[in-house]
């Protein structure tokens, strides 16, 4: 489970982003914003994911919301991993995972017997007070970005 729950004060961050940006919680303050963690770029589980953010990018934007997928992969892998796929939302890199461990989704994994480390697939929703308005543990990708849509339609407005 992650470390924070909802209603939770989102923790800050300042991280590089694809295209040599940055992304920072200051940045987005006073603006509500959803923060998807994935394991890994150009895996079939996360292009589905990323793809599927992307078609909703419009619908989200439309609420004045961004959508950040973070990973612990370097950005330049984050760069091919969005021209390869035309993704249209932000990717951050955590490759230090400090962002990863202050969440608690830094953990212990087992594929086939072998155990190693990586991101768990978690969704944040988080409100323009900066508290995680809706979270979403061990993500089922199909028919996520939806439901995290329908979510965001319904937080208060901050017009």
């Amino acid at each position: 489970m992650p470390a924070i729950a909802e209603g939770d004060l989102f923790p800050d961050f300042d991280l590089p982003t694809d295209g040599g940006g940055r992304v920072s919680r200051a940045m987005l303050g006073g603006k509500p914003f959803v923060l998807y963690v994935y394991p890994k770029a150009d895996t079939s589980g996360c292009t589905a994911e990323a793809n599927d953010f992307t078609r909703l990018a419009p619908d989200f934007a439309a609420l004045g919301i961004p959508v950040i997928g973070l990973s612990p992969d370097p950005v330049k892998a984050l760069d091919r991993f969005k021209a390869k796929h035309g993704l249209g939302v932000t990717l951050v890199s955590d490759e230090e995972r400090s962002l990863l461990e202050t969440l608690g989704l830094w953990v212990e994994k087992s594929m086939y017997g072998r155990k190693y480390m990586g991101a768990e697939r978690t969704t944040f929703l988080v409100g323009a007070d900066g508290r995680v308005a809706r979270l979403w543990p061990k993500v089922s990708v199909p028919g996520h970005a939806e439901e995290v849509l329908t979510a965001a339609r319904a937080l208060p407005r901050q017009d």
